[in-house]
């Protein structure tokens, strides 16, 4: 009978455990071991501690005026969303009453997947794949963004299928990306029309993936306050802009998107017509930027005028986002980093920006883990 009574004991224990990681929300003792990993990522090293570099201050508005109140950034942050949307294109209105379309539904283990479809422009539908996990109650949610909706469900490149992970550990989960522009080698979304797009189509990226927070936020089987982004590549720019430009985000991961402008860099480009640098075709060679083959559309009037993404990024603060950098995004990042850590302490928050470094591009064990922990904290 004791030894009966220990087994049905450690059954509940099990059973807590499991319903505490792969449900609704974690205990503080899982939050606490959780956050003993994941601390190191918030701490720039010490050649980059409090090094601002060269990038203007965030805390200055355009006129040089300094931000010195809570009231002060409301206003500066206002100022920085007026004057990229007034850059890039102003977006239509968000489409918030969704209707879902359900194609298919595959029962897996531990989750329901269902391939569906919905509106995420005024003028376009796309295809993509919603993953519930079993168990009742709300549950924190992960927008995943790539160049197609497969990869992150694990139909593709290994370590890049953020969507099928993030649904074992108890997230819902929305796969969204380009499949048809992928195709036809034009990557984004061009509103109205591909030859006539009023809005920098990675802004209209951004704007899609607002449509697609609305349309999870509907959804009985989550909680619209704990709502998250990631993406790798292209689909950590675009991660990146939705985010910062679309602040119902609780939190987000870019995987080495490139989180500043670096022309040294091929694969931070975005001069590229398909994210800043919309001009009608035929387009300039795709490649860097030299004085054979320049740079067209917005992105040099951008770099022209001193602007850099940093800006955006202080926009997500306070809420948390981790830069899970590898060879676009070097360690060096941390300068323009600083300038939203600095927003965040004014703020009075501290622990709101990270960043974890690889070698490579392409992401890994290690680095995943690390931002399913980071979304695990803060969302769970």
């Amino acid at each position: 009978m004791q030894n009966l009574t220990k087994k049905i004991i450690l059954f509940l224990i099990v059973l807590v455990w499991t319903a505490n990681l792969n449900g609704q929300s974690l205990n503080k003792a899982d939050r606490q071991t959780i956050w003993q990993q994941i601390v190191p990522c918030f701490l720039p090293p010490a050649p980059f501690k409090n090094n601002f570099g060269q990038y203007r201050s965030v805390l200055k508005f355009y006129d040089g005026t300094k931000v010195k109140t809570k009231k002060d950034w409301a206003k500066r942050r206002k100022e920085i969303l007026v004057r990229w949307h007034g850059l890039m294109g102003a977006w239509p209105p968000l489409i918030q009453n969704q209707e879902m379309e359900i194609l298919e539904t595959t029962r897996k283990e531990g989750f329901t997947q269902y391939r569906i479809r919905f509106n995420w422009t005024p003028t376009e539908k796309t295809i993509a794949y919603l993953s519930v996990p079993d168990g009742k109650g709300k549950k924190p949610a992960v927008i995943t963004l790539f160049y197609e909706p497969e990869t992150a469900i694990g139909l593709g490149t290994p370590f890049r299928d953020f969507a099928l992970q993030l649904t074992k550990r108890g997230f819902v989960t929305l796969s969204i990306g380009t499949t048809e522009a992928t195709k036809a080698k034009i990557y984004s979304l061009y509103y109205p029309s591909l030859e006539k797009a009023e809005i920098q189509p990675l802004s209209m990226l951004a704007y899609a993936a607002a449509n697609s927070w609305y349309l999870l936020a509907q959804l009985p089987e989550v909680d619209a306050s704990r709502i998250g982004v990631m993406g790798h590549s292209f689909g950590g720019k675009w991660a990146m802009f939705a985010s910062c430009l679309f602040e119902k985000f609780a939190c987000a991961v870019w995987s080495d998107p490139g989180i500043v402008f670096d022309e040294t860099k091929e694969n931070v480009n975005y001069w590229e017509p398909w994210y800043l640098g919309y001009h009608p075709k035929p387009w300039r060679e795709s490649g860097v930027i030299s004085a054979d083959n320049p740079g067209k559309g917005l992105y040099p009037q951008l770099v022209k005028e001193g602007l850099d993404l940093h800006e955006l990024h202080a926009l997500m603060a306070p809420r948390p986002f981790l830069v899970s950098a590898g060879s676009e995004d070097p360690v060096e990042r941390w300068v323009p980093l600083n300038h939203t850590i600095q927003v965040n302490k004014l703020l009075g928050y501290d622990n709101r920006v990270a960043m974890t470094n690889r070698p490579k591009h392409s992401p890994n064990l290690k680095s995943n883990e690390k931002a399913y922990l980071f979304l695990e904290y803060f969302l769970k």
